[in-house]
């Protein structure tokens, strides 16, 4: 069993969809229980959200089964002066908060930070949002796409010829969802706590370019679509073989003349278009054709296997299917299997493993509510003032 390094702390999940769900996922697979917060009657919006119509009329929609598997929820009307007093009293026994409204839903409810830390002085409250709580974007509704383009993602990806194109997945949630995660791990350690996470997924797309912002701010080149060519190097990109595509990354001199022996073309290592390694990148489509006529005659894994083994770096292009179907997968613990009431599903796990084990989510994700008997009856609430204020619409 994987050490549980969040054990101890509680968590107070008000967020939807997938930036901030993402972000208590993480938390919950490192053993943080997770309370998940959610209007009732309806919930999180991702109950809704999916390609399984009949999980969606259930309000467990295949976008809410990938980011909630091991959490807790309770329902809760935070519009209802009862509501805001029994959110503070969750709040006097919870570590973190987190939530992702727009900036200022919070304060306009009258529990943001300044009103939940008096009832709490060490909780560590985390807003995520699409552009930051300050700015003159702050303001803006955020979704992931929104913020691919906005960030600039979609300007480099692609290629020229049919740029913008966004990533194929929600890539500004996840990455502001893991800031978020990150940040409160490193504020769980500070001594007191007590802190306000201002989070934004447009900050945590920009600084996860990396070296695509720092060739502009340093360099002073304007990032560019590039299709599948890795502009840095050159052989590295995509490649076609005689049945699938796969990645060659060829970046220093050794690997070139490697890769160029490998597959009989020697006579490339003198041909005055790619004796250095500026040569080889100015001229890289046509130094794609001349490796390709040879590699599309064998199949994708001989190659991979072949190039892997002296040293020039390969991997076959796969779809997500076989990906998830491939072995690396299966010894890395990367799925989990959950069952609750003869359903079983399959939900990715997270990144680390530790101590030799993958945490995995403790249960099945929950039902609207399943913990309201179990969470408010801690807080006092008899099983009678529990039914009255679900009739009253208040949980």
């Amino acid at each position: 069993m994987a050490t549980k390094f969040l054990e101890d702390v509680r968590v107070l999940d008000l967020t939807n969809v997938l930036a901030g769900p993402y972000c208590c996922y993480q938390l919950a697979l490192m053993g943080a229980e997770v309370i998940k917060v959610e209007r009732p009657g309806s919930g999180d919006l991702a109950r809704v959200l999916g390609t399984d119509p009949d999980r969606n009329a259930a309000g467990m929609g295949i976008s809410f089964l990938a980011q909630n598997a091991g959490k807790k929820s309770i329902t809760l009307d935070m519009k209802h002066p009862r509501g805001k007093e029994l959110l503070k009293q969750l709040v006097r026994n919870a570590d973190v908060l987190v939530e992702n409204f727009r900036p200022g839903v919070m304060a306009r409810l009258g529990l943001d930070y300044a009103v939940l830390r008096q009832e709490n002085p060490n909780l560590i409250y985390c807003a995520i949002s699409g552009f930051g709580q300050t700015g003159p974007r702050n303001g803006d509704p955020a979704y992931d796409q929104i913020i691919q383009g906005f960030a600039g993602v979609m300007s480099i990806t692609g290629s020229p010829e049919t740029k913008s194109y966004r990533v194929g997945y929600p890539i500004a949630d996840t990455s502001g969802g893991m800031a978020a995660a990150m940040s409160i791990a490193a504020a769980l350690n500070a001594e007191p706590r007590g802190a306000f996470l201002d989070v934004s997924m447009t900050d945590a797309v920009l600084s996860a370019m990396g070296w695509v912002v720092s060739n502009y701010l340093i360099g002073g080149i304007e990032p560019a679509a590039h299709g599948n060519e890795n502009t840095t190097s050159a052989p590295s990109g995509t490649f076609a073989t005689a049945d699938q595509p796969i990645n060659i990354a060829a970046n220093r001199d050794e690997q070139w003349v490697s890769l160029a022996t490998h597959i009989g073309r020697t006579d490339l290592l003198d041909h005055p278009d790619y004796v250095t390694r500026e040569m080889r990148k100015a001229h890289r489509h046509a130094l794609r054709n001349e490796i390709e006529t040879v590699l599309m005659t064998r199949p994708a894994q001989d190659w991979v296997t072949e190039l892997n083994a002296i040293g020039v770096p390969s991997g076959p292009v796969l779809s997500v299917p076989q990906v998830l179907d491939d072995a690396q997968i299966a010894e890395r613990d990367m799925i989990a299997t959950l069952s609750k009431d003869g359903e079983e599903i399959n939900v990715a796990t997270g990144p680390a493993i530790i101590d030799g084990d993958k945490p995995m989510p403790a249960h099945y994700p929950p039902d609207l509510g399943e913990h309201n008997q179990e969470v408010w009856g801690a807080l006092g609430l008899s099983p009678d003032d529990i039914a009255a204020l679900q009739e009253e619409g208040i949980l």
